[in-house]
């Protein structure tokens, strides 16, 4: 039990039916309040949803017993209490791991976009690709654009790589979500901003913990040194994930059985 988890009530199960009970949670799912432009959040509370996701985080990989990798982090799957908690939910592709292991055949399940390169083209989970799905949704609550979405009439780049061009460009807070209306902490946005670049660093290796991550929101640590440029994933395929490799090149959007 976590405060930053949505918390289980009960189960039943009768003959073929097996149902869970949740906690009810009146405020929704934080993608309603970034995406449908209808009753957008104050910065303060964005930046609380974003450290309790990390906090729910920090839980999962190094504070129970076993590691949990979530293999589905997303604003969908962020509950909202009364007052505005985050609460993450949908454990329906969680898997356990020892925290001393690094990569998992787990099968690719998950959502485009908030997938990291290494996870989708060998299906191996991992905390680094959980810590990934943050940085993307990092980025969303600093934007308010969705991942999924092409930023740009202009551009087919997506939300990472368009942030990460406006960081080039010394430019970062051009891309906060205009119905803040400019009524936010500019040295919070940056710091959301770069860290949410830095968890979805395209390399794994370059990825900070969970624990590294909330120290910076914290302003317990400097900000991260970034490249000006978007790096290129560089990683090593093994043999038996060639043919989850090659199934996730030919893929599109919602294209596949267990990405949704």
């Amino acid at each position: 039990r976590h405060r930053n988890l949505v918390q289980l009530i009960g189960w039943c199960h009768d003959q073929t039916q097996f149902l869970l009970v949740y906690e009810f949670l009146p405020n929704a799912s934080l993608d309603y309040y970034l995406f449908s432009k209808k009753s957008p959040l104050e910065w303060d509370v964005r930046y609380k949803i974003a450290m309790g996701l990390a906090s729910a985080l920090l839980y999962l990989h190094e504070e129970c017993e076993q590691c949990v990798v979530h293999r589905d982090i997303k604003a969908s799957n962020i509950m909202l209490d009364s007052g505005y908690n985050s609460k993450l939910g949908d454990f329906g592709l969680a898997r356990f791991m020892d925290h001393e292991l690094g990569f998992r055949t787990t099968g690719l399940a998950g959502t485009l976009g908030y997938m990291s390169p290494e996870y989708v083209t060998t299906g191996k989970a991992s905390k680094e690709s959980d810590v990934y799905s943050f940085g993307v949704v990092a980025l969303e609550i600093a934007c308010g654009r969705k991942v999924t979405d092409g930023v740009d009439p202009n551009s087919d780049l997506g939300l990472v790589h368009w942030v990460w061009d406006l960081l080039g460009k010394d430019e970062l807070l051009s891309g906060v979500d205009l119905m803040l209306n400019n009524v936010f902490d500019k040295k919070e946005v940056e710091c959301l901003m770069r860290v949410g670049l830095w968890c979805a660093h395209p390399d794994s290796r370059f990825r900070p913990s969970i624990s590294q991550a909330i120290q910076v929101l914290k302003f317990e640590r400097t900000l991260p040194n970034l490249p000006v440029k978007m790096p290129v994933p560089t990683y090593f395929v093994a043999s038996d994930a060639l043919e989850v490799s090659s199934a996730s090149a030919s893929m599109t959007n919602n294209s596949i059985d267990g990405v949704r």
